[in-house]
């Protein structure tokens, strides 16, 4: 499957906020939003033009797409099944997102960023519901458990990210089992449970037109 591969906090300075792309570098003061909060490119240090209309709406698109790794195809694809289910598209939209399995593991604190999850995924580290699962987009559903496996609990990347998270907490939607390589999804995410700061309708309304 396509996915992107150049440097990711060219994409962050390019939204004008961070969107977590590289892990722990992102809460320190490498980040380069703290650094040089400036669009990528020759002219990047100009002041930003002011943006209206299909701008404003696109620019909404790509921060979504960019915080959960997925390109413009898989995008789409997810917002007509939102928009063929009843409800508020733009929340199911970023509902789907968020119960990506490789978005899950990374909101368990098992990965670093989504991009480190979705690794870990495909390297068929996890469980859903005692079942080694390796596709990141999978979808998880209410009551479903992810868990390490155990001969993959030993994993320094997967120890080194439970230590580097520790203290950040999880969602409320999740919940963490004893063990603490595994978690439950107690309930499906609410928009307030997203923290995600992006206007979802106007991706709606981009892609309405």
């Amino acid at each position: 499957m396509a996915r992107y591969i150049g440097a990711v906090c060219r994409l962050c300075r390019r939204e004008g906020m961070k969107l977590y792309l590289k892990g722990e570098r992102c809460y320190s003061d490498k980040c380069a939003i703290e650094k040089r909060n400036v669009p990528p490119g020759q002219h990047g240090r100009a002041r930003r033009a002011k943006i209206v209309g299909y701008g404003v709406q696109l620019r909404e698109k790509q921060k979504v797409k960019r915080t959960y790794g997925v390109l413009e195809n898989q995008f789409r694809r997810y917002f007509e099944a939102a928009d063929r289910q009843k409800g508020i598209t733009g929340q199911l939209l970023l509902q789907m997102l968020e119960r990506r399995l490789d978005n899950v593991v990374y909101r368990l604190g098992f990965a670093t960023s989504r991009a480190q999850g979705r690794q870990l995924v495909r390297h068929g580290h996890f469980l859903v519901n005692g079942k080694k699962v390796d596709i990141p987009s999978y979808q998880i559903r209410q009551g479903d458990i992810v868990s390490v496996r155990s001969a993959s609990a030993e994993n320094v990347t997967i120890q080194h990210a439970v230590e580097e998270v520790k203290g950040r907490g999880i969602p409320e939607w999740l919940t963490m089992e004893a063990t603490g390589l595994a978690g439950r999804v107690s309930s499906l995410p609410t928009r307030e449970q997203i923290n995600l700061p992006v206007e979802e309708q106007l991706i709606v309304e981009l892609y309405s037109k």
